[in-house]
Formats: structure tokens, C-alpha cells, sequence
């Protein structure tokens, strides 16, 4: 069986290589001889780090000549179907769909945030050639909501979970081994950071510095900020870094999906603004507090029972304080996971829809 995966791959984005490895890993159980070609910002690296067939992303004959050879392409998964923090990258993924439906190969959304998608000709493409597709499956219920108000009905639509969730726990030694190698001891207690770069993000950078000064003053807790996207996390976590009076570390490494999985494993809280910081949370069962720069955080957080601390415009050093404190004093016993094991399972169901697709 041969699937071509188009997504934002081989960006050095952790949250990306992660939902590619998730899915590659539940996509092999199902089937071990599995054949798959990735469509890739850097297929070297998206060969070296996930062992599978890669073409560049602007190599349009490449891809056309994969996919016309393939039995299924999968669009997905993260949020690639929307116009908000990019206004091509929408035309670019609906074209590579285009392609599959001009040679007759199946299509499937694969645990796709979908939107927001703003403009006439954009709604009017999606409603053109997603209405078209074989298979779509959405990771949260605002997706289908948006789905809904695009009028994109045609094809079977299921709302699973982000494939991230299906991923298997990474040992924590892992984890240990690199704060070692940074001079880190594990002891006491870990705040973890994962932040990125935003637009207007001066006003959260002074409250979150000042936050991690209090927390760290009220509860002598190490500060460590977890890069996700290689280097431009570093770079965040480097100038918040900078404006705080009390120490911290920054990992100023690419890491894989595994590390980031043991290192937020090894936190007692993590604090994220990036959204599969917050999922690795989740399947590492560390307390998790995330702040929004776009709605699927919301998304996200709603489907487990939590709500974020506020937005990127809005949120407070004492709101910040104040709910990591909270997450500390209820480590362990913070939430019933039962939300996040169903997800997980609806995660994998995912693949198991993929499969049956192409069968």
C-alpha cells in the first residue's frame, strides 16, 4: 500500500515532526509494509529523522508523479487548511488535493484543525475541492464547526483527535540525561516553558518574565524553557530569558520528538503557548497551563476539560502565578485523564479510518 503525506514537514517544528511521527507509528501498525512518501521543506531530514520516502514541497512534478503512483493521499494533520497565519500556504494544500482528485486517488483529511478561513475565494475553493475529498476526520469539534460554515458536507466526516495524542509515553531518562548535560540536577521542582514568537507579544514577554521571577522566588522551582521549533523557540525563550532577574535555562537544542516528550515528562508544570507542548503534556500526564495566540489552543484545552489563562494580549503575571501555584499544589491529582485516554483512542482511529479507506 502506498500513501503520500502532505503536510508542513521537515520544517524543524517539533509539534509537526511529531503528529508525522504519530501517525507513521499508528499507520504501521496497521499496516508493517506500509510504503509512504512525505512531502517535504527538507526531505534529507524528513528521510534521516522518520525513514520514509521524501520529495521537496515545490517539486511539483515530483509530487504529481508520487501521488499518481500512490493508493491514498493524506493532507494533514495540524492546521493546514486555513488563511490566517498564512495567506498562500491555504492555496498551496488545496492544489496538492487538486492533484490526487484529478488522477482519481482517494483523499483524506487526516485530524485537521480546520480554519479560520477568511475571503470569498478562499471559501469558495474549500468548498470545491474539499467537498470532493473520500475521508475527512477533524481533531476538535471548532473544526467542525468551521466545516459546517463552509457548507462541506459531501464527504464522511468524523471528529477524532490530534494524531499526536496516539503517540506512546517516552521514558524519562531521556529527559534526565539532557538537563544533566546542561548542568541541570533533577531535583526539586521544574517549571517548564515552551513559547514561541508572536505578533504584539511585547506585553506577555515582560508578564511571563516577571511570573517565572515570582514563581521561582515563592517556590525555589527551576525554570527551564523546551525549544519546539528549531531556532526560532531559542530565540523567544532567549530574549524572555533576558528580562528576568532570577535564574533559568534555555535548551538551545534541536531536539526529536522523544526528547521533547521526556523532557516535558521531567517538568512538574508546563506552561505552553505552543499547542503540542501542551498535547506532549497530556500524554506525559504533567499539568499543563497553556495561554492562546490562536484558536486551536482553545480547541484543545476545551476538549480536555480546562480553559487557557488568557490570550497573548491579555494575560497576567498574577493570573500566571497565581494557576501555577494551583498546578503545583495539585501535581499527580490535577485532572481525570479518562478525557485524554478517550482522545488517545480517537486518535488511533485515525489510521484505522485510512486503512479501511484504501481497502
Amino acid at each position: 500500500m502506498k500513501i503520500v503525506v502532505s503536510g508542513y514537514y521537515g520544517s524543524k517544528n517539533g509539534g509537526d515532526e511529531a503528529m508525522l511521527a504519530a501517525m507513521l507509528e499508528v499507520l504501521r501498525e496497521e499496516v508493517p509494509d506500509l510504503s509512504v512518501t512525505v512531502i517535504s521543506l527538507n526531505p534529507d531530514y524528513t528521510r534521516r529523522r522518520h525513514n520514509v520516502d521524501a520529495v521537496p514541497w515545490l517539486d511539483i512534478w515530483s509530487i504529481i508523479k508520487k501521488i499518481r503512483a500512490s493508493d491514498l493521499l493524506i493532507s494533514g494533520g495540524g492546521s493546514l487548511l486555513q488563511n490566517v497565519t498564512s495567506g498562500r500556504s491555504l492555496y498551496y494544500y488545496l492544489a496538492i488535493i487538486f492533484f490526487a482528485l484529478i488522477f482519481g486517488r482517494k483523499v483524506m483529511l487526516y485530524a485537521q484543525g480546520i480554519g479560520p478561513i477568511r475571503g470569498v475565494l478562499a471559501h469558495k475553493l474549500m468548498n470545491l475541492i474539499i467537498n470532493r475529498v473520500d475521508l475527512i476526520t477533524v481533531r476538535d469539534r471548532g473544526s467542525l464547526e468551521e466545516l459546517s460554515r463552509l457548507k462541506i458536507t459531501s464527504p464522511k466526516i468524523f471528529c477524532t483527535a490530534d494524531p499526536v495524542l496516539a503517540i506512546k509515553p517516552a521514558p524519562l531518562d531521556i529527559g534526565e540525561k539532557i538537563l544533566a548535560r546542561h548542568s541541570i540536577n533533577r531535583t526539586g521542582k521544574f517549571i517548564g516553558v515552551a513559547i514561541r514568537h508572536w505578533i504584539n507579544w511585547e506585553n506577555f514577554q515582560h508578564e511571563l518574565a516577571a511570573a517565572l521571577d515570582r514563581i521561582s522566588d515563592a517556590t525555589d522551582a527551576k525554570i527551564i524553557f523546551i525549544p519546539m521549533k528549531f531556532p526560532e523557540d531559542i530565540r523567544a525563550a532567549q530574549s524572555t530569558a533576558a528580562l528576568m532577574k532570577k535564574n533559568c535555562a534555555v535548551l538551545d537544542e534541536e531536539f526529536t520528538t522523544q526528547e521533547i516528550l521526556s523532557l516535558v515528562g521531567c517538568m512538574d508544570v508546563l506552561i505552553g503557548v505552543r499547542l503540542h507542548a501542551l498535547i506532549f503534556a497530556g500524554v506525559m500526564n504533567v499539568p499543563m497551563l497553556g495561554i492562546s495566540y490562536d484558536p486551536k489552543i482553545e480547541r484543545f484545552l476545551d476538549s480536555i476539560g480546562e480553559k487557557p489563562l488568557g490570550n497573548l494580549a491579555d494575560v497576567t503575571l498574577d493570573k500566571i502565578f497565581d494557576e501555577t501555584l494551583k498546578k503545583l499544589s495539585a501535581h499527580k491529582n490535577f485532572r481525570d485523564d479518562s478525557l485524554l485516554k478517550q482522545l488517545g483512542e480517537l486518535a488511533r482511529r485515525n489510521a484505522k479510518l485510512a486503512i479501511d479507506l484504501v481497502k
